[in-house]
């Protein structure tokens, strides 16, 4: 996607842009860093212990910094331009995990309301500026638009690549593929003559669920269909590999605009446009038929399967509650144990005064205090973490049931808190 076929600029606006020329490379370093921005955001939250809303906090102060450093800036400069992408990145991947650990919000609620969101911000961008080209970024206006389209882009993307791994239950390998294909079907459109700012905004979208699930597949275990390499591992390689490339891209200046050929490029015709939108149209029903088959067949959500105790128990026979209880309290620290008690028992003391919506809320907190802490609690005792989580699943699906019933909810609220109470 060329910049000639972006837009069609004066020489002046070209050497103020602050984007880079649209080359192979801007694909590579995309990915990288919405890679990144997977594998660091759960490097940070639960491996470091930092938990979801403080990490969300540190990066959203983080992204004012940076990017009042890039608007500040009067032309694109490698670094402070992938630097605002990479933290953009974590920042989009947190926001979708808010909403869907945190708040609880299923994650097609979260798509549906980022869709809303990027169309939203298309149509003020539009409207005003009367182009979507990201090779129009000559102004404060445009580059506030422009970037605030890709933090949106990173959170839908993550609420897509996740919803189609929880429709699906396909592994991290696997899950590569779909968004793969569809970026292969967008470039080959966009070089039979698609309208290439709609060419380039799909491929950007989808290059978010493809770098996440590269992250998920490098960094979760064999067991949990990954290489193993672990989130940090992962984060630091493909950092390196971020500043290999911005290091020569700042040499070489590969990807400055005023650097790049001024040969015209032809215009696609009016016919090969609608061609390729009609395409376009016909790809997105067969996406959809094909989540929807897949999520008829029997099947467990990829997402519910991620987290290093995954298979953690296979070759041993499961615990007793007597056992479960011995293992929590002799591995687990205190304050976890009471921290989870607490909150089953607020959680049931809001069922039983028939407060649901409370209940749901509270018992969102038990889900991301108990997912904060998997990583040390399952290296602590594997098996007892895989009795109390096989307890919490029910609890949760029980008490944010779309019809939940008062009876299911109390009986393994109390079967959770029997088994935390004896810890």
């Amino acid at each position: 996607m060329s910049t000639q076929q972006m837009t069609s600029l004066p020489s002046v606006q070209a050497r103020l842009s602050k984007v880079p020329e649209i080359t192979i490379w801007f694909w590579v370093i995309k990915i990288l860093c919405t890679t990144v921005g997977e594998s660091f955001a759960d490097y940070i939250n639960t491996a470091l212990g930092v938990r979801l809303v403080a990490t969300a906090i540190i990066f959203i102060a983080v992204t004012a910094v940076v990017l009042a450093v890039q608007i500040r800036l009067r032309r694109y400069r490698p670094v402070a331009y992938w630097l605002t992408v990479v933290v953009m990145s974590i920042t989009g991947t947190l926001c979708t995990d808010l909403l869907t650990d945190q708040a609880g919000v299923p994650l097609w609620i979260s798509s549906a309301v980022f869709s809303a969101a990027l169309a939203v911000v298309f149509t003020i961008w539009f409207v005003r500026e009367r182009t979507l080209s990201i090779h129009s970024i000559v102004t404060v206006p445009r580059e506030a638009f422009y970037w605030l389209a890709v933090l949106v882009t990173f959170a839908l993307g993550t609420a897509l690549g996740d919803w189609t791994l929880e429709l699906t239950g396909w592994g991290p390998g696997p899950s590569i593929l779909l968004p793969l294909a569809l970026i292969g079907i967008v470039t080959a459109l966009w070089r039979f003559g698609a309208n290439p700012v709609l060419a380039f905004w799909i491929a950007y979208i989808l290059t978010r669920p493809l770098g996440a699930n590269i992250g998920d597949w490098l960094g979760l275990t064999p067991a949990e269909g990954g290489l193993g390499m672990g989130t940090f591992t992962t984060s630091i390689i493909f950092l390196a590999a971020i500043l290999a490339t911005v290091a020569y891209l700042t040499i070489s200046k590969a990807d400055v605009v005023e650097h790049t050929s001024n040969k015209a490029v032809p215009a696609a015709s009016p016919a090969r446009r609608r061609t390729t939108l009609g395409i376009l149209s016909a790809v997105a029903v067969a996406t959809i038929a094909l989540l929807g088959y897949t999520n008829s067949l029997p099947h467990e959500s990829a997402l519910a399967a991620e987290g290093p105790a995954a298979g953690c128990t296979a070759g041993s026979a499961p615990l007793t509650r007597s056992e479960a209880q011995a293992a929590a309290q002799a591995h687990f620290p205190a304050s976890n144990i009471t921290e989870f008690r607490t909150i089953t028992s607020d959680t049931l003391a809001l069922v039983k005064k028939g407060n649901q919506p409370a209940a749901a809320a509270r018992v969102t907190d038990l889900e991301t205090a108990w997912d904060d802490n998997q990583p040390a609690l399952s290296a602590a005792d594997c098996a007892a973490w895989t009795f109390i989580d096989q307890q919490i699943d029910p609890v949760l699906s029980a008490v944010r049931s779309d019809t939940p019933n008062p009876a299911t909810e109390r009986a393994v609220l109390n079967d959770l808190l029997k088994t935390l109470e004896g810890a």
